[in-house]
């Protein structure tokens, strides 16, 4: 498996606040939530961005909101994997995953910690934690994968500067991230047909539960289901195997068939599997976090569980 650059060196003490989520932020005035003050404190300032339109699915491929029909693929497949530190962390599972799969011809991925959508989107203004030659069009024309896997927890400006001006959970935060789906779902596909290469299918992971703000994810999750239906791509249910019996985030889960018949997975108390740290409720990887992230290295029943739900969408798609 291939896994490139890490987080640039001069970034790390940024990214080690960002790829732990929770370092970075102060205790709030209404009961001791953790929020990131200075993203709280800024005001909305969409006055530099546009609404691109929606991309046009690229010829022969599926309709708006069906599951990805049209002709199967009739030769393996390169999978390509974007996103923030919780694929940082995840993404040498999900490459062992696929690449078991005699349908996957190669896997690479490009995370950097911290990120989200604005920062693989080529033009845009003003600073971005990804390199030109990682954006995602530039990864398109390069290695002309036929499944990019993207995910994004939904960071705002405290974690990236290509969120600045943009505060979370506010309508303005909303608008600018359909927008930034739009926009990059489209560079997507202009790549591909600028490479003269079939334009991948792309697989938008919905997230697990935030533990603070349940109501902020739902609604993110709904944008990438609105944006996979409007362009003809996927959903992965990153979270469908991490909520408790109500929906909701849980630091611990009834250990499944494979947890319990699979040594340091059910190690939780009273036959449960262990998704996160006390230290940290948003990442999976069950040991600390290095600055600038890194894959994670230790048995994790959450990485588990994720990259499940990912390896599944994929695969039924590559499976016609």
């Amino acid at each position: 498996m291939e896994t490139k650059r890490w987080a640039a060196p001069v970034l790390a003490v940024v990214l080690v606040a960002v790829a732990v989520g929770w370092g970075a932020v102060s205790r709030s005035d209404d009961g001791g939530d953790t929020v990131d003050s200075a993203v709280r404190n800024q005001s909305p300032d969409r006055s530099r961005y546009t609404s691109p339109d929606p991309a046009t699915p690229a010829p022969g491929e599926s309709a708006p909101g069906s599951s990805g029909g049209g002709a199967p693929p009739r030769t393996p497949q390169d999978v390509l994997y974007l996103g923030d530190s919780l694929a940082m962390e995840a993404q040498d599972v999900l490459g062992a995953r696929l690449e078991r799969s005699a349908r996957v011809g190669s896997y690479t991925s490009e995370p950097v910690a911290g990120v989200t959508v604005c920062d693989y989107l080529q033009g845009r203004p003003g600073r971005s934690l990804v390199p030109p030659e990682d954006k995602a069009a530039a990864l398109v024309k390069e290695r002309e994968p036929g499944v990019i896997v993207l995910q994004f927890w939904g960071n705002t400006w405290g974690y990236t500067p290509c969120m600045e001006g943009v505060e979370w959970g506010t309508s303005a935060y909303f608008e600018r991230y359909a927008a930034d789906l739009r926009a990059l779902t489209g560079q997507i596909a202009d790549a591909a047909r600028a490479a003269d290469v079939p334009r991948p299918r792309i697989v938008w992971v919905q997230q697990p539960p935030d533990a603070l703000h349940p109501d902020r994810i739902d609604q993110v999750n709904d944008l990438y289901e609105q944006q996979a239906a409007a362009s003809g791509d996927l959903l992965a249910d990153g979270g469908r195997e991490l909520r408790d019996g109500d929906g909701k985030w849980t630091q611990y889960l009834p250990c499944n068939d494979y947890e319990q018949s699979t040594a340091g997975y059910c190690t939780g108390p009273g036959d449960t599997a262990q998704l996160h740290r006390d230290d940290d409720p948003l990442h999976f990887c069950l040991a600390p976090t290095p600055e600038g992230g890194q894959p994670c290295r230790a048995t994790s029943p959450g990485l588990e569980r994720y990259t499940r739900a990912v390896a599944d969408e994929v695969d039924a798609y590559l499976r016609g």
